[in-house]
C-alpha cells in the first residue's frame, strides 16, 4: 500500500469525526455571529470583535474536544467493528442536536435573563409541567420552530455521518496505539485550553463589565455544562469571594450588626444575638408577608416607575414604605432566602436548594413558631417548585396550601391559580378563628412569564395582553382586592402586612451588576401601622430584625441584617447586597464593592451612567464586603446559621 493510499484510508476512517467537527464549529460560529449582530450596540461599546471571535473559537474547541474525547480515543481500537460504526453516527448526531438545541434556545433565554443559558436552564427542567406549559403558551412559535429545525438538521446530519466510513485495511496495532496516545494528548490539551496550572474557564473571558458580552464568547452548551459542574462542586464546597480567615470575617460581620458584645449570646453560634426590644405596634400581632413575583421599582408609580400599581401606590400613603429597598438576587429563591432566613447570597445556589439547609437552618417561621405562632405558606402553584415545600417545612412552616388545595379557582395558568384566587384563599384562612397569632408567607405568581391572568379585570396598559406591564397591573388589581377584604376583616387590627417583591421582572444591563434593576418596593401596612417613609438604603436581609422589632419580639437570631427602626440607626451606614449570576456587589452609599470568583474585589463608584472605577480605595469597605461574603459561605458549610437546639 502506498503512503498516499494509507493517508487516504486514514482520512476516510475519521470521516464522521471531520464532518462533525466542521459542522459543530460552523454552527457555533453562525450562532455567535447572529447574537453579536443582535446585540451589536452593547458589543461595540465595550469589546473588540476580533477578541470575541478568537476567544469564542477557543471555547468552541473545548466543547468539541469534550464531545469527541471518547470517540477519538476509542476509534482506532474499535473502528473495524460494525457495531461501533453504527453507534458512532448516532452519538455524534445526538451531540450535534443537543448543541444546536441549546443555541436555538439562547435568544429566548437572553431575552428573559440577559445571559446565556446557565444553571437556571437545568433547574427549570426539574419541573416539566410548569416549564413546558409556560414555553408553549408564551413562546409557541420560537419553540416550534426550534424543535422542527433541530430535528430536521439532526436527521440529515445522521444520514450524512452514516455514509461510507470503512477503510480498505484496518490500522495495525502500533498505528492504533499511536493514534490513541495522540488523541489522548490532543483531547487533554483541547479541553484544558491552557498550559497553565488551571484549565480555561469563563473567568478568563471577563474582559468587560457587560456580562452578556462576556457570555457571547461561550457557547450555551459550555455555559450550561460549566454551570452544572460548578453547582455540583458548590454542593460539596460553597466558595467564598476574596481571601479572609473565618475569624476575620466574623469580626466584620459583627461590626456590621453593630451591637455590643454582650448581645451575642452563644459561643457555638457566633452570630446569634438579640436586638434591643422597643415598644411593639400591637400586642402579639399576626404577620403576613405578601411576596410579589417579579415586581421591580420601575413598575411602581410611587417609586418613580410606570403608572401600573395604583393600589400599591395608595397603600404607600397608609403604611411604612421603604424607598431604597434592594433585592439580593434575580430569582424567587433568592428573595425567599433573604426575606425568610435573612441569609446573604453566595456564589452557590440559594440555601432553599442546598442540602445542609433543608432542616436546622434559621428561618423567620422557626423563630415565630418558637414564640407561639402558627406558621403557613400559601402558594397558587405546586409548592415543590424550586424545592420551596421541602425547605420551608423543614425550617418551621407547619401548613402548606398549594394549587391542589384550591377548589374551582376562577383562573388557572402555567404557574397555578391566579393572584385573585390565591389572595382570596389567604383571606379565608386568616379570617378563621385562631387560638394563636399566625405568620403566613403568601407568594404570588401571576406576574411571571408567560403573563397569564383573567380577562376583564383591568384596562390593558398596551397590546398584546400577555406582557409584563399588563401582568403587573393585574397583580396590583388582585392586591387591591385583597386589602379591601382585609380592611373589613376580623384580623386587620391585629395584623402587620409586609408587601415586598422577590426580585425584579428582568435584571439586565451592561454593568457588572445592574444595580437599578435590584430596586424593589417594600411596604408595611395594617391596622396598627402609622404612615411614614424610610429613605435609608436597605436590603432584604434587614427584613427579619425589622419586623421582629415592630412586633416587639426580642428573640435570639443569627441574621446579618439590622432593625431599621433601632434607636441608633442613623449612626449606621445603609447598605445592600446583590448577587448577579456569580458576581456579588456590596453597596454602601454610592460606593460599590464588586466581587468575582478567583479575582480580587474591586471598588466602584455608582454614577447616573453606571459603575465607574473608584478614584480612591476604601479598604475598610472592601473588608466589610469580603467578610460578609466569606462568613456566609463558612456559616453554611459549618451549620452555624441556626437557632440553639436546631
Amino acid at each position: 500500500m502506498t503512503r498516499t493510499q494509507a493517508l487516504s484510508d486514514l482520512l476516510d476512517l475519521y470521516r464522521p469525526i471531520w464532518l462533525f467537527s466542521g459542522a459543530l464549529l460552523l454552527t457555533l460560529f453562525c450562532s455567535r455571529a447572529a447574537l453579536i449582530a443582535t446585540h451589536w450596540d452593547r458589543v461595540s461599546a465595550v469589546a473588540d470583535l476580533t477578541t470575541i471571535l478568537i476567544q469564542g473559537l477557543r471555547f468552541d474547541l473545548i466543547v468539541l474536544f469534550a464531545i469527541l474525547a471518547l470517540p477519538l480515543i476509542g476509534h482506532p481500537l474499535f473502528c473495524q467493528y460494525r457495531a461501533w460504526r453504527k453507534i458512532l453516527p448516532v452519538y455524534l448526531a445526538a451531540a450535534y442536536g443537543l448543541v444546536l438545541l441549546m443555541e436555538a434556545a439562547t435568544p429566548t433565554f437572553i431575552g428573559e435573563f440577559d445571559l446565556r443559558p446557565n444553571i437556571l436552564f437545568v433547574e427549570y427542567l426539574k419541573y416539566p409541567r410548569e416549564v413546558l406549559t409556560m414555553l408553549w403558551r408564551g413562546y409557541k412559535a420560537p419553540v416550534s420552530l426550534g424543535i422542527f429545525t433541530t430535528g430536521a438538521l439532526m436527521t440529515g446530519f445522521y444520514r450524512l455521518l452514516s455514509g461510507r466510513q470503512q477503510m480498505q485495511s484496518k490500522p495495525g496495532l502500533s498505528l492504533a496505539i499511536g493514534l490513541v496516545l495522540l488523541s489522548l494528548f490532543a483531547c487533554t490539551l483541547g479541553i484544558r485550553s491552557s498550559l497553565g496550572h488551571r484549565p480555561a474557564n469563563p473567568s478568563v473571558l471577563a474582559f468587560t463589565n457587560d456580562l452578556l458580552v462576556n457570555d457571547l464568547m461561550l457557547s450555551s452548551a459550555y455555559s450550561v455544562a460549566y454551570a452544572s459542574y460548578s453547582a455540583i462542586r458548590h454542593e460539596r464546597s460553597v466558595r467564598a469571594y476574596g481571601s479572609m480567615t473565618p475569624e476575620e470575617a466574623l469580626e466584620q460581620v459583627r461590626q456590621g450588626i453593630a451591637l455590643p458584645a454582650d448581645h451575642f449570646s452563644s459561643v457555638e453560634l457566633p452570630t446569634l444575638h438579640h436586638e434591643p426590644a422597643h415598644p411593639p405596634l400591637a400586642e402579639r400581632p399576626n404577620l403576613v408577608i405578601v411576596l410579589e413575583e417579579s415586581l421591580g421599582a420601575e413598575f411602581v408609580g410611587a417609586l418613580g416607575g410606570l403608572d401600573l400599581t395604583p393600589n400599591l401606590d395608595a397603600l404607600f400613603e397608609e403604611g411604612i414604605w421603604f424607598g431604597q429597598m434592594y433585592a439580593t438576587g434575580t430569582r424567587s429563591v433568592r428573595g425567599i432566602e433573604a426575606i425568610v432566613t435573612g441569609f446573604t447570597p453566595t456564589p452557590a445556589r440559594s440555601v432553599v436548594k442546598l442540602p445542609k439547609a433543608q432542616h436546622s437552618f434559621f428561618s423567620l417561621a422557626e423563630a415565630l413558631k418558637r414564640n407561639g405562632y402558627e406558621t403557613s405558606f400559601i402558594y397558587g402553584g405546586e409548592a415543590h417548585f424550586d424545592n420551596m415545600r421541602q425547605f420551608l417545612v423543614g425550617n418551621g412552616v407547619e401548613t402548606v396550601i398549594e394549587e391542589k388545595d384550591f377548589s374551582n379557582p376562577t383562573f388557572k395558568g402555567s404557574w397555578g391559580v391566579s393572584d385573585e384566587d390565591l389572595l382570596r384563599r389567604a383571606h379565608q384562612e386568616f379570617d378563621k378563628p385562631h387560638e394563636k397569632p399566625f405568620f403566613s408567607l403568601v407568594f404570588t405568581s401571576s406576574n411571571h412569564s408567560p403573563f397569564e391572568f383573567p380577562d376583564d379585570r383591568i384596562t390593558l396598559h398596551s397590546q398584546p395582553k400577555q406582557q409584563v406591564n399588563n401582568a403587573v397591573k393585574y397583580a396590583d388589581y388582585a392586591l387591591g382586592e385583597f386589602f379591601k377584604l382585609a380592611k373589613n376583616s376580623s384580623y386587620w387590627d391585629d395584623t402587620l402586612f409586609l408587601v415586598i417583591a422577590d426580585h425584579n421582572s428582568r435584571v439586565w444591563g451592561d454593568d457588572l451588576v445592574p444595580i437599578e434593576r435590584f430596586h424593589i418596593p417594600a411596604l408595611v401596612v395594617g391596622g396598627p401601622v402609622e404612615p411614614s417613609k424610610v429613605d435609608r438604603l436597605a436590603s432584604q436581609i434587614d427584613i427579619i430584625p425589622t419586623l421582629l422589632g415592630m412586633m416587639g419580639i426580642s428573640t435570639p437570631i443569627p441574621t446579618f441584617g439590622v432593625d431599621l427602626f433601632r434607636p441608633d440607626i442613623e449612626s449606621l451606614p445603609g447598605r445592600a447586597v446583590m448577587q448577579y449570576d456569580k458576581t456579588q456587589a456590596y453597596m454602601q452609599g454610592d460606593q460599590v464593592v464588586v466581587m468575582k470568583l478567583d479575582q480580587p474585589p474591586v471598588l466602584y463608584q455608582r454614577t447616573p451612567n453606571g459603575l465607574t472605577p473608584a478614584t480612591e480605595n476604601d479598604q475598610n469597605l472592601i473588608d466589610r464586603a469580603v467578610g460578609l461574603a466569606t462568613w456566609s459561605s463558612y456559616a453554611y458549610q459549618n451549620q452555624l446559621y441556626r437557632l440553639p437546639g436546631q
